[in-house]
């Protein structure tokens, strides 16, 4: 391992206390990464046991010399189907914390930032088929104007789609450089920084679906989870963090919430905290990454 973290963990010490760790327990930390979370979660356990799951096999370079540690190369949205595996049927807690690592964002090849010049990559698990360059370059116009408005709150998603799809019918896009010349004809001045950052936002959860990912991952751990066992989320972004505020409210995504016939809400969860934790100046100012993050925890009913 270099010098450099892989990643810095986001209100490491609020995660550990929402989770409120039973030292006998199990425990499943969905994007295990660079392994800070996980370390962590080590310490406060005796017995029990620790699932780290992680779909960018990268991440296998950081797995704990631990017998109570468990690594699973997967997407969380596949999270019962691989525990099954492991004869695991509940668990006490689950944390994840959501977006992209900073060792992907830093590794210039897989495409994430806006810093680098690179392949139009943004694949999470590097064997997965669809790739930035295949949306851009073979998704119709209505696709790219709903991904760019939907998942990256674009303003101008429509005009930007029509040139996309014009540009390309005389070279494909096939790199950051090229991508990032033609919004450049649209950011507002002063703002490019931000909205170049809103595009890849867009594509990259197109590329990886991590809306849908995201959905099957909370149905699932409603299910997994014991009694009062605890799931803590950490989103950056205002798509992810309203999936898991009506999840956690509603016991679904849209909708309003649903009651018995006494008035009580039909849901498998219940906010263990009113609202999302937030991380202080102190954080911010040591880990920009902080700024965007909100924290949100539930226990089950």
């Amino acid at each position: 391992m270099s010098e450099q973290p892989y990643h810095i963990p986001v209100m490491l010490n609020q995660c550990i206390e929402g989770l409120a760790i039973d030292p006998n327990g199990t425990y499943v930390d969905l994007t295990f990464g660079g392994g800070g979370h996980s370390r962590e979660i080590l310490k406060h356990l005796d017995k029990g046991r620790l699932y780290g799951f992680d779909q960018d096999k990268n991440a296998r370079a950081n797995v704990p010399d631990d017998p109570r540690f468990t690594f699973v190369q997967a997407n969380f949205r596949d999270l019962k189907r691989y525990l099954r595996l492991y004869k695991v049927e509940e668990v006490d807690g689950i944390l994840a914390d959501l977006g992209v690592s900073s060792h992907q964002i830093d590794v210039p090849e897989r495409g994430f930032s806006t810093r680098f010049d690179g392949e139009l990559d943004m694949r999470m698990d590097a064997s997965a088929q669809l790739s930035a360059k295949t949306v851009l370059n073979e998704y119709t116009e209505g696709e790219l104007h709903k991904i760019f408005g939907m998942y990256g709150e674009v303003k101008n998603a429509k005009t930007l789609a029509q040139v996309i799809v014009a540009e390309r019918v005389n070279r494909p896009l096939n790199t950051i450089a090229e991508l990032k010349e033609i919004l450049s004809r649209f950011a507002p001045r002063g703002r490019e920084f931000k909205y170049f950052a809103q595009v890849f936002q867009a594509i990259r959860i197109a590329v990886n679906d991590e809306m849908g990912a995201l959905e099957e991952m909370l149905v699932q751990a409603a299910e997994l989870l014991k009694k009062d066992g605890r799931l803590v989320v950490m989103s950056y972004h205002s798509l992810e963090d309203r999936l898991v505020k009506n999840f956690i409210a509603k016991g679904k995504f849209q909708g309003e919430v649903e009651k018995d016939f006494y008035g009580n809400l039909i849901r498998p969860l219940e906010p263990v905290l009113r609202k999302a934790v937030q991380a202080d100046a102190e954080e911010v100012a040591r880990n920009n990454r902080a700024r965007s993050a909100k924290l949100r925890i539930a226990k089950k009913l």
